[in-house]
């Protein structure tokens, strides 16, 4: 199987995180998110150790929410420790309305308007990201209205293509993100922020990508962005404290996926972050990174009940499901991947089919080319595995379809973490 918490039982039915996936379809209906909590938990302590193993006690990997964000995840990351950084005002409320500790939240995003920055604020959130000069300025004069000193990190931009999808590519010269290196425009930016009163610059952010497998890439931004540091100290005799290098690491979709050995993985960053610093003369920096699909992804499982079967003889066989783009659009968006089982029985007989959803759009297709059983028919039960990152989040209501619930497994039972939306839902605000 593609991860540890997926089996079959003797008689070919599906079971995830020790539960049966037919008897949860049946229990919570479908379409239906699935939430693995103990793979979450082990997830954010394999970080947490291995942070505290390389960098000491106070090391902290935050969680990129936009991988998943709803109350329940934010009172988990709170009960395990972590961080979390944020990318809008509706995620900080989230996290705040779960209890979370605002002094460790971080904002990020490249288009933050006057009000995300206010709230950002006004809630005394612990660190804001900052993208770009025109938020800066900003974010200075908000914080001297409201009489605070904002810790801050500035987004560099280093020039590293991550050699993953385009669309997940951030570190690049010319991406939206940041200020660029190589443009001289970064040390400009530096040098601006350091002369505002109202602002604590604490250090640099760069983020290279998402889904990164490739060895190199986070020692490639550390010798960048090391090299920088030693320039900001020639320049303007400033120390950086701080230094996120961003998140990435990839996971295993299908079986042509490598598995990453991640505390292997940031052991070697670490080492590779203290032999530059060493040979720089800087001082180690406080080291952050912003883990979110590793988190999640292999914690969740969407669960789809078949609505039809379509076989155009010579041309193509569809599987029809009661979800779709609304629920996963990631392939429509990019082609991303996915393994596809059945999830009531095996058997020796397959066929090749798409699997589609219900909405009206041609390209509503979840995953092409699956293999399923040949009697795949209305009513079965179809498992898409590794759906814990970016499908919550990314959900839609296209067609004026309700989002499907997530539901919580421990090894005791299952509980609602976001009930199913109903159609009293989706008019709530029409007016």
């Amino acid at each position: 199987m593609i991860s540890d918490n997926i089996r079959r039982e003797a008689d070919g039915t599906l079971t995830f995180a020790g539960h049966s996936v037919p008897v949860l379809a049946e229990q919570y209906g479908t379409p239906l998110y699935l939430m693995d909590e103990e793979r979450i938990r082990r997830n954010c302590r394999l970080y947490l150790d291995t942070f505290r193993e390389c960098f000491g006690s106070e090391a902290l990997p935050l969680y990129a929410g936009k991988a998943a964000s709803f109350k329940q995840i934010y009172r988990i990351m709170k009960e395990e420790g972590m961080g979390i950084d944020a990318v809008s005002a509706g995620e900080i409320h989230t996290a705040l309305e779960a209890g979370f500790p605002p002094e460790k939240i971080f904002f990020h995003g490249d288009g933050k308007t006057d009000e995300d920055i206010r709230c950002g604020v006004k809630h005394r959130i612990g660190y804001f990201i900052v993208d770009n000069p025109e938020e800066l300025e900003q974010l200075a004069a908000e914080a001297a209205e409201q009489g605070i000193v904002q810790k801050v990190l500035l987004r560099i931009t280093p020039g590293i293509d991550p050699h993953t999808y385009k669309a997940l590519t951030t570190g690049i010269v010319d991406v939206k993100f940041g200020v660029p290196l190589e443009t001289g425009q970064a040390l400009a930016f530096v040098h601006r922020a350091l002369s505002l009163p109202s602002l604590s610059i604490c250090g640099l952010h760069c983020h290279i990508g998402s889904q990164v497998f490739d060895e190199s890439v986070f020692e490639d931004s550390i010798d960048v962005m090391t090299e920088f540091m030693a320039k900001l100290r020639e320049e303007f005799g400033y120390e950086v404290k701080m230094l996120n290098v961003g998140g990435g690491y990839g996971v295993r979709y299908v079986d042509s996926d490598k598995l990453i050995d991640i505390p292997a993985r940031i052991r070697r960053v670490a080492g590779h972050l203290k032999e530059r610093v060493q040979e720089l003369g800087l001082k180690l920096p406080f080291f952050l990174m912003e883990p979110g699909r590793s988190i999640v992804a292999d914690a969740g499982m969407t669960v789809y009940t078949v609505s039809s079967v379509k076989r155009i003889p010579g041309y193509k066989y569809y599987v029809v499901t009661d979800g779709g783009m609304t629920d996963n659009p990631r392939y429509c968006l990019y082609g991303a991947h996915y393994t596809v089982l059945h999830a009531d029985r095996e058997t020796e007989l397959y066929a090749v089919y798409d699997l589609a959803g219900r909405c009206c759009e041609s390209g509503d297709i979840i995953q092409p080319t699956v293999k399923l059983p040949e009697d795949t028919r209305r009513g079965d039960h179809i498992a898409v595995c590794t759906t814990g990152a970016y499908n919550f989040s990314m959900s839609s209501n296209y067609n004026r379809i309700g989002r499907p619930p997530v539901v919580m497994l421990t090894p005791d039972g299952s509980y609602l973490a976001v009930r199913r939306e109903t159609s009293e839902d989706l008019c709530a605000r029409d007016l």
